[in-house]
């Protein structure tokens, strides 16, 4: 499977590409600057030199052509920039990373979009597609240290089951991540509101938090290998 990152070249988006493509999948990061996004690849390459073969560069026109995309703009940006690529999206899942968030005298505060969510506006941005919230929540630090596993669950939500699951099955494969069904794409509100506290609990102890919910049978969550 091909994943193209769109607006690939920020801490997030490059480390997410990288952690992938250390599991296996072939990724391309996009921007509206190919040499920008030449630039990205090349200093995860120069770091993690055995991700050569599988992390590509390229446009966003590249990165909106692979089998499943990634947006991984800032969030004001997200429901336009899919549907610049409208056309090379439909079908396709979509993943919508982005979190809707301001900082007012030092305190995180959650912005909630007219459509609820970043992910919802994504979606009635570009109705043929499969938009899948997910990778909120993820340190784009810990994200990029492909040497060292990641402790933390995923929560994933969407309106179509088989997208979800496919998801699910992506994250699964990242070690130490544990993807969590969260249900229907309009609880994207909730999911990517959260962020904000996150932030405010890595402000307050120094920190970088990541969520892990306890009372959850491995056994029932879906994509996830057997403990």
């Amino acid at each position: 499977m091909r994943i193209g990152i769109l607006g690939g070249t920020g801490p997030a988006g490059t480390a997410l590409a990288a952690r992938l493509a250390s599991v296996g999948y072939h990724c391309v990061i996009g921007s509206r600057s190919k040499y920008k996004a030449m630039e990205a690849r090349d200093e995860r390459v120069s770091r993690f030199p055995d991700l050569s073969e599988r992390l590509d560069f390229g446009d966003n026109h590249a990165a909106a052509a692979c089998d499943l995309v990634v947006i991984a703009t800032p969030w004001d940006s997200a429901a336009t920039t899919a549907q610049e690529y409208a056309d090379l999206l439909k079908g396709k899942i979509v993943i919508s990373m982005a979190n809707a968030l301001v900082r007012v005298a030092g305190e995180f505060q959650p912005l909630l979009p007219p459509r609820g969510s970043v992910a919802a506006h994504v979606q009635a941005a570009v109705p043929g597609c499969r938009v899948v919230a997910a990778f909120h929540h993820l340190p784009a630090k810990e994200l990029g240290h492909l040497g060292e596993p990641i402790d933390s669950d995923v929560l994933i939500c969407s309106d179509d089951a088989a997208a979800l699951a496919t998801v699910s099955e992506i994250v699964a494969k990242i070690p130490g991540c544990r993807p969590l069904d969260a249900g229907e794409l309009s609880n994207a509100t909730a999911i990517e509101a959260f962020t904000a506290v996150l932030l405010q609990l890595n402000v307050r102890y120094k920190t970088r938090v990541a969520p892990k919910l306890t009372g959850i049978r491995q056994s029932t969550v879906a994509g996830a290998p057997a403990s």
